[in-house]
Order: C-alpha cells, then structure tokens, then sequence
C-alpha cells in the first residue's frame, strides 16, 4: 500500500514579500472543502492532515487538486512519508491520462530526490537535489518536514526545512 500523510497545514501567500502574518490556511485542518480528488486514490482527513493513500496495484496517480488555481504565490505545508512516491503539484493543467495532471511536481517521497523538481507531461527532471543540499536539509523518511514553495513569476524556489533545495530563475516553463 503507498501510504503518505501530505500535509498538516497548508498557507498560502500571495506575494513574494509575504510575511508569516499574510498567509492565509487553504486547507482547514478538518475537511477536503475546497478540494477535488483526481481519480486514483484515495483521500483523508486523520488527526488535522490530510492522508493519501492507493494500492501498489492503482496505476493511476492519485491528486488532490485545490478548487482555486493560484499563479504567483508562497506555499509552506508540513509532509510525512512512510512509503510511496508523491508530490506537491502546482501549475498544473488536468489531463486524461494516469496521472490525471501535466504541470510542475515538488517530489515528495522516500528516497533523496525530495525537494527536487519534475514537469509531469514537459521535461521531466528540471532539477535534482545536490549532495550538499540532500546533506543540510536533514530530510529523514517518516519524520515531520518543511516545504516551502515559491513560485513567482519565472522564478521558482523549493525549500525542505528551511534549506533551498531547488532555485530556478527565469525559467522558460508554466506560468499557470
């Protein structure tokens, strides 16, 4: 069974100069109000987060997509992997193909790629996480971490507690 417990909290800024006191909740910490799933997994709330899980069997990706689309916007969530492979989506466009979405993809798993960055239906791996960055970010599987997301303009930065895990300026991809 893939099992990941995606977030504790998600806020959402809206600028690149948003301060901790600007960020509003997107998610209420109780229900899936303002929220869809994408067909393949299934979705939760336990204990304040929200909980995905599908059978290795399930080919089809499992999404869960926000109701309102952001374009430029700060996001920090709290994740926990137990096994599984996911991701943090954004800038992405729904399609009918197994993984329901092509845009952008924070992964979000077990292994040392997390905090790297995919373009699901583009160019695949735009960015990878350095030996430094897997070394300072003190990611460990299982554990509670930080992801902070910023994505404003051309510019793109991923932070896993609190470390730049990914940085793209100008980057010539998705805008929406």
């Amino acid at each position: 069974m893939k099992h990941i417990i995606l977030t504790i909290a998600i806020i959402l800024g809206t600028t690149p100069a948003t301060r901790a006191a600007e960020f509003k909740p997107i998610f209420d910490g109780k229900t899936l109000k303002g929220w869809t799933p994408a067909p393949g997994g299934k979705w939760e709330v336990k204990n304040g987060a929200i909980v995905g899980t599908s059978p290795k069997s399930e080919r089809r990706h499992g999404i869960l997509l926000t109701d309102k689309q952001y374009n430029d916007f700060v996001v920090k969530a709290k994740f926990r992997v137990h096994s599984g492979d996911s991701g943090f989506y954004f800038r992405a466009a729904r399609v009918k193909s197994a993984v329901s979405v092509h845009g952008f993809q924070v992964e979000v798993d077990t292994s040392q790629e997390t905090g790297g960055l995919y373009e699901t239906g583009g160019r695949a791996w735009v960015h990878r996480p350095t030996a430094e960055v897997i070394k300072k970010r003190g990611y460990e599987r299982g554990e509670w971490t930080d992801l902070e997301l910023s994505a404003i303009g051309r510019n793109i930065i991923v932070k896993i507690n609190g470390v730049v895990s990914t940085e793209l300026k100008n980057d010539k991809g998705r805008l929406k």
